[in-house]
């Protein structure tokens, strides 16, 4: 269905998975108010394999919403393709979620040991986190929330951590991931009571790809660290990059869909051999693992609150609502369903699990694309199966036997995994403007995307009295403020 005096349609939306192939589209100035038949009305749903958008009224979704209760009432079913407010069998669902925690495993962990955190603590609060965000979208939007990559570089900034060992500053970077959460849920009511539509006029695709590219990018120099120790180093990170990319694009089924973890797999095993074996590097230690206790408490650590380090992440918040609005477009269109009216109440799920994470000392978190990615081959999209991948995710949270086999992943590996994961977060920047058909003809994209992307990846900081800027939030206000600036002039006809 389209209105009168509206051209084709365009893609939206910030999607980080390559496998994802659905295409988000909405006519050009979605969602604008445009007269259909005899009614005005907003269009809010998004057009799946190229049908036409269906256009709704998002007071009608809400009392349709408010008349089935806070909760679906999720149905049995047995079909090959499962709705949000559909379950399987209690054992299937049990398998479900467990396939959604594998795919979840590499990145949650791969994060917090970056940063040096503990990964017991970023995997239970991932669990505590997907909980959270279930119950403040009322089980009406199946997502996974792990370690955000973006929080990376302000939290080694912050911290003052060199990438090796535990993060003996940790409590200040927890001060700002608190921050960043605050923003966040703070954002997230502002959306419930106006709608999201200012975020996408405050970052249009052009600004929004150049932040990610930014980031990608600033976090290049720690990726290439981490494997430049020797020669055995390299070699182990290039085997792991291999791996990754042979299993992203020859394994077969589901096993496509975790390529961190194979790849990681093959790149400890690779090491092992030739540490053990050659005595090319020095042999995983496993005297931790050998004496870790199946079941404890993991190690919390709370926050301190210092101005510069919440003024330092606190601007992730931005780069998190971007991502997160894009999912959520992607996951609607996935399940057919429209999701417009849960966006607001996306955002404050995702802000306060981020919260709660930093006052234990876990990492911020964000909702996943790996298990997007899973959804979209599986058909399985009923939210009850992220109840059980989190209940499993809280379950390892509470092992430190588990904690202790993840403290033996080699550096190298570790490296490695960070290579193709920070190259991939660059490499989206090049799909949003893609799928947006960005037009760098047009100087103030050009400039717009030079400007945000050399200040990130020369981690251009900024110091304002007290605070200091670090070379994402730089590239963020920077892209956002001069697009603003420069996008006053009419485009040429």
């Amino acid at each position: 269905m389209a209105c009168r005096g509206q051209g084709p349609p365009r893609r939206i939306g910030v999607i980080s998975d390559p496998s994802l192939k659905t295409q988000l589209t909405a006519p050009p100035g979605y969602p604008a108010r445009c007269r259909c038949a005899s009614e005005t009305s907003l269009i809010t749903d998004v057009a799946v394999a190229g049908a036409p958008p269906r256009v709704q009224k998002i007071g009608d979704i809400m009392t349709k919403i408010q008349s089935e209760g806070w909760f679906p009432k999720w149905k049995l079913t047995t079909n090959e393709r499962v709705a949000p407010d559909e379950r399987l069998p209690w054992p299937q669902t049990a398998i479900a979620g467990l396939q959604h925690v594998v795919a979840m495993f590499g990145s949650t962990v791969l994060a917090p040991i970056i940063m040096g955190f503990d990964p017991n603590v970023a995997v239970l609060f991932s669990g505590i986190g997907t909980l959270v965000f279930f119950l403040i979208v009322g089980g009406r939007v199946p997502s996974y929330l792990g370690s955000s990559f973006a929080f990376i570089a302000v939290v080694m900034a912050a911290s003052g951590y060199t990438g090796s060992g535990p993060n003996t500053g940790i409590s200040l970077a927890l001060g700002g991931i608190i921050a960043a959460g605050a923003v966040y849920l703070a954002i997230g009511l502002i959306v419930v009571k106006i709608g999201y539509q200012w975020i996408e006029k405050l970052m249009p695709p052009v600004v929004t790809g150049g932040i990610v590219a930014a980031i990608g990018l600033n976090l290049a120099p720690i990726a290439v660290k981490e494997i430049s120790s020797g020669n055995f180093a390299r070699l182990t990170g290039i085997v792991t990059i291999v791996a990754v990319g042979v299993a992203a694009v020859y394994a077969p089924g589901m096993l496509r869909r975790i390529p961190v973890l194979i790849g990681g797999l093959v790149g400890y095993l690779f090491y092992w051999l030739g540490a053990s074996s050659f005595g090319a590097d020095a042999p995983i230690d496993f005297t931790k693992l050998d004496t870790a206790p199946w079941f404890g408490m993991p190690q919390f650590t709370a926050p301190t609150f210092s101005t510069g380090a919440m003024a330092l992440i606190a601007p992730v918040a931005i780069i998190l609502v971007a991502e997160n609005l894009g999912h959520i477009k992607a996951i609607g269109a996935m399940t057919g369903r429209n999701l417009d009216p849960l966006v607001g109440r996306a955002f404050i799920g995702d802000g306060i699990a981020t919260i709660l994470s930093g006052f234990c000392g876990g990492t911020g978190v964000t909702t996943y694309a790996e298990n997007m990615g899973v959804m979209a081959v599986t058909k399985i999209y009923s939210t009850l199966i992220f109840v059980v991948a989190a209940a499993i995710a809280i379950l390892l949270g509470f092992s430190p036997k588990f904690g202790a086999l993840i403290g033996t992943i080699p550096v190298p590996v570790i490296g490695g995994l960070a290579i193709v994961i920070f190259g991939l977060i660059t490499a989206t920047a090049g799909r949003i403007w893609v799928e947006n058909k960005v037009d760098f003809s047009e100087t103030k994209n050009l400039i717009t995307t030079a400007a945000a992307v050399i200040a990130g990846a020369g981690d251009l900081t900024l110091n304002f009295g007290g605070f200091t800027l670090g070379g994402i939030g730089t590239a963020t206000f920077g892209a956002i403020l001069l697009y603003a600036l420069l996008d006053r002039k009419p485009a040429k006809a």
